[in-house]
């Protein structure tokens, strides 16, 4: 695998970070037709698998109606609390605010790639 340092991250592969008290505003905002949250947590091992393979490809994780959001579960429990998690990665979707569905663990690029790609088009008819 490649040797990206995953603390560049998200400068390597930006996305808005949220507070939970900025989600809801950030969600109705209308930005994208659809955002995916990353929730994470610093020094998280399955977290960094998932950051590392999304650097590995960034390209196939960049969608024009998607916009990606970010925020780290250990610095803002509410997040964990309020989605009901129990681990971490986890990648919730919506279309505004209506939460569409949730990934987690983290299944690999290609099964995840395709369940988004699957949420593109469904969104899209």
């Amino acid at each position: 695998m490649a040797t990206t340092t995953v603390p560049e991250f998200f400068r390597q592969f930006p996305m808005r970070q949220v507070r939970a008290a900025d989600l809801d505003a950030a969600l109705g905002d209308g930005a994208a037709p659809l955002d995916i949250l990353f929730l994470w947590g610093h020094d998280c091992p399955n977290c960094d698998v998932a950051k590392r393979a999304i650097l590995a490809a960034a390209a196939r994780f960049r969608w024009p109606e998607v916009r990606w959001l970010h925020g780290n579960v250990y610095e803002e429990p509410e997040l964990g609390t309020r989605f009901g998690l129990h681990g971490v990665p986890a990648f919730i979707v919506f279309a505004g605010t209506r939460k569409l569905g949730r990934i987690s663990p983290w299944p690999g690029s290609d099964a995840f790639v395709e369940a988004i790609e699957r949420q593109i088009a469904q969104h899209a008819a």
